[in-house]
């Protein structure tokens, strides 16, 4: 798709009309490791048939937002996912290994029990809501929001008037977005938004080009789902 064809598929899509601009952030389908409670972090496991029927079913609800574009994290999880979405839609997929989950060190193939096992501080942690490095070796949430941001910002300032476009990610890089997004800081996005359940989203409306007048970007939808349309 040429940027002239974007940008008219952006005006068809809402833009013509004074909506607001859209973010859809959807987190992946099941995978083998989700359903067995493994930290995945950045390793790369495919979905399970129910994470396929998952992504089928979101990428058809997601369709009725009139999305122009997907944009997805590289791994194969959430690139599947992606990939049922601009299908569903007829639109163009591109991949950015910037939005990927976050590292979780020595935690990932782990689970939860063999984690507060091998590393009880590192799991108290996390339930403190402190911020730090995972599994010894990986990233923090402040680390990975500075990996995120810029993915973010270019995303932004490439959107049209109207335009809603579709970040496919993981739950803890979804969370840490959407909270840079709205301006949350990242220990209270973890203390007071929930997580992500496979193939659930968040959307997302631009203030700024609202008939309110309202500023800045909030948050309209948290954790929706196929099965709650």
């Amino acid at each position: 798709m040429t940027e002239a064809t974007r940008r008219v598929s952006a005006e068809a899509a809402g833009g013509a009309k004074g909506e607001p601009r859209r973010l859809v952030v959807l987190r992946h389908g099941q995978t083998t490791s989700n359903l067995k409670g493994i930290w995945q972090g950045q390793l790369d496991h495919e979905l399970t048939e129910l994470g396929h029927e998952q992504a089928r079913a979101a990428a058809a609800a997601i369709s009725s937002l009139r999305p122009s574009r997907v944009v997805t994290s590289d791994l194969v999880r959430a690139r599947v996912t992606a990939e049922e979405v601009a299908t569903a839609s007829g639109i163009d997929l591109s991949v950015d290994a910037r939005w990927r989950e976050i590292h979780a060190g020595g935690w990932q193939g782990m689970t939860a029990a063999q984690v507060y096992s091998q590393y009880p501080e590192d799991a108290d942690k996390l339930i403190s809501g402190e911020d730090f490095k995972r599994g010894g070796h990986g990233e923090s949430l402040a680390e990975l929001a500075a990996r995120v941001r810029p993915a973010l910002d270019e995303l932004v300032t490439s959107m049209d008037p109207g335009e809603c476009v579709v970040i496919a990610t993981h739950g803890v890089t979804g969370r840490t977005l959407v909270a840079e997004l709205v301006g949350l800081d990242q220990t209270t996005a973890w203390r007071i938004l929930g997580g992500f359940g496979n193939c659930h989203w968040a959307v997302l409306e631009d203030g700024a080009t609202s008939m309110s007048g309202r500023r800045g970007w909030r948050i309209t939808q948290w954790n929706a789902s196929a099965e709650g349309l």
